[in-house]
């Protein structure tokens, strides 16, 4: 996993998600939703997500999902 994030941004923890009660998953870059899950994304998700063995491959994981969503132009919180 090291070759992945070779500039260690996932140590930060810039990704986030939240469960509701119908099922949905919010995703979130620095507390901005980026991406909702439903149905079988969900369930996909939840089953990556608690196979991961710590913090950074849950983050890997989040990221991948989230996929590219960046351009350059973001601004800081």
């Amino acid at each position: 996993m090291d070759n992945i994030d070779k500039r260690n941004k996932l140590d930060d923890s810039p990704f986030s998600y939240k469960m509701t009660k119908d099922n949905s998953v919010f995703l979130g870059y620095y507390g901005k939703q980026v991406k909702i899950l439903k149905g079988k994304e969900t369930e996909k998700f939840l089953k990556r997500i608690n196979d991961a063995k710590d913090e950074k491959e849950e983050q890997l994981i989040l990221a991948k999902i989230t996929g590219n969503f960046k351009r350059g132009n973001e601004r800081k919180k």
